[in-house]
């Protein structure tokens, strides 16, 4: 079983494929990836071996921020934000949109399901 920075990756899918189940990696770096480890990208994961995935994992140690690492180092950012008391960190602490949509109809996602009014 291949186990990648605390993930397991699916057994019989290429490595091309297998390598965005990492939080952090997406299709194009996984490409990077694989090319910096010399391995084919149609090899599936349950061929790799022990040198290929040592290989993986050392450029992932060396070069890229994965996992918990990365998730750590949003939520920082995110903290950061809501200590200066800036704007977005305001709206991140309002639990509302942060990237200047608008709120009037939308962003139910971020604020919930709707609150109704009671009238008497």
């Amino acid at each position: 079983m291949a186990r990648i920075a605390g993930v397991d990756l699916p057994r019989r899918k290429h490595v091309l494929y297998a390598l965005p189940y990492l939080f952090g990696i997406g299709p194009s770096l996984a490409r990077q990836i694989v090319a910096k480890a010399n391995i084919p990208p149609t090899k599936r994961v349950d061929e790799l071996t022990d040198a290929d995935l040592r290989s993986i994992r050392e450029i992932l140690d060396a070069d890229y921020k994965v996992e918990g690492d990365l998730r750590r180092e949003i939520q920082m950012n995110i903290k950061r934000l809501m200590d200066l008391g800036c704007y977005r960190g305001l709206r991140h602490r309002k639990g509302l949109p942060v990237r200047g949509q608008r709120t009037h109809t939308n962003s139910r996602t971020r604020k919930g399901p709707r609150k109704r009014i009671i009238r008497k």
